[in-house]
């Protein structure tokens, strides 16, 4: 093996770990922005872990992140909150779960 095919190697792992790293950042984070907006209906316990698993099952289907914070707003809509509110706390969330999984959370 040349030092060309053990760097293409090593390049295609750092690629897979940083893939599988956002993958589970962006479950975390619709999981905690699930249980906030779980929250903010007045949702507890099973009824708010219900919420926030949906959140995250939902995304595994091929939705983006806009489709995730239409799906959250649209169901805060009677609540007052915006649509820019549930995106800022998206980004809070998505922050959070990224420290999470690099302390080893």
């Amino acid at each position: 093996m040349t030092t060309f095919d053990k760097r293409e190697q090593g390049f295609e792992a750092k690629f897979v770990q940083d893939e599988e790293l956002m993958f589970k950042a962006a479950a975390r984070s619709n999981k905690l922005l699930g249980l906030w907006a779980a929250a903010q209906l007045g949702l507890s316990g099973d009824a708010a872990a219900s919420y926030a698993t949906v959140l995250v099952t939902d995304h595994l289907q091929s939705r983006t992140i806009d489709d995730v914070v239409d799906k959250v707003s649209g169901d805060l809509a009677g609540t007052g909150i915006a649509r820019e509110q549930v995106a800022q706390k998206l980004q809070e969330c998505l922050h959070q779960a990224m420290q999470q999984l690099q302390a080893g959370r």
